[in-house]
């Protein structure tokens, strides 16, 4: 398992334990929305501003490889599915593990959206994918959001509790998914998951509403974040991701955090 150590130190800090991380895979889901016309622009911003690893597609590595600037760790996505196909919520595999290496990714990404119809697929890919990483060395995020006809609300403490523990018994790494919306209630989820817990950034929000889910967040146990319309679509994406490192990799408030952006 030392590759999985070895890898795990390039897209989590290995001085405080935590991550940020910038999603940029909605190409494939929402098409070239702002952000990610330009991906190489994007992915010099955020790497500037600390984030410590970006996911995508093969066409990030494909694409997105700059040959300069600072260096950023890549997780490689396996899952996809579209907006406009007959049923988002379904994931499919669309890449391997292998492949991923031979790219030079990381650590791998799947989707899964537990509660949905095609959830027990997601969950055998889930599966199957964590087993190739042990094998490989491979660090495996798992995107895991409650989404489906039983789920009223995805934020629900026991159904998020619910799915980061089914990652982390499947052989995930580190766990992304939602925020409960306090810091108590999540220090549930992250005591109930031995693995790393990061937060999805959720939906666009102004400024000072995702950083003071970032500090509730890291009060809460998590691991770090992974925001990405958020950061990619703010106005200066490298100022938003410095403010979220001041709070994640210093420990400090969001009201401090927010003076990097008033400046």
């Amino acid at each position: 398992m030392r590759g999985k150590e070895i890898r795990l130190e390039r897209i989590m800090d290995r001085n405080t334990g935590r991550t940020i991380i910038v999603p940029l895979d909605h190409g494939v889901t929402l098409g070239p929305i702002p952000g990610l016309v330009d991906v190489g622009r994007t992915i010099d911003l955020v790497a500037e501003g600390g984030a410590n690893a970006v996911i995508g597609h093969v066409g990030l590595a494909l694409h997105g490889h700059r040959g300069h600037g600072r260096d950023v760790g890549l997780i490689m996505h396996l899952s996809a599915s579209t907006s406009i196909g007959p049923d988002p919520n379904d994931k499919v595999l669309v890449n391997t593990v292998t492949n991923a290496l031979k790219m030079g990714a990381d650590g791998v990404s799947v989707h899964i959206n537990v509660g949905a119809d095609s959830e027990a697929r997601m969950l055998e890919d889930l599966g199957r994918v964590a087993v190739a990483c042990m094998e490989w060395g491979m660090p495996l995020l798992a995107m895991m959001y409650p989404r489906g006809r039983k789920v009223v609300d995805e934020h629900d403490l026991e159904s998020v509790k619910l799915s980061a523990r089914v990652a982390a018994e499947l052989g995930a790494d580190i766990v992304k998914t939602v925020y409960t919306g306090d810091a108590d209630s999540f220090r549930e989820v992250t005591q109930g998951c031995p693995v790393p817990v990061v937060v999805a950034g959720g939906s666009k929000t102004d400024e000072r509403a995702i950083l003071d889910l970032v500090e509730g967040a890291m009060e809460g146990g998590a691991a770090g974040i992974s925001i990405g319309r958020n950061a990619f679509q703010h106005p200066a994406p490298d100022r938003l991701i410095r403010a979220a490192a001041l709070i994640i990799h210093e420990g400090r408030s969001a009201e401090e955090a927010m003076e990097i952006l008033r400046t």
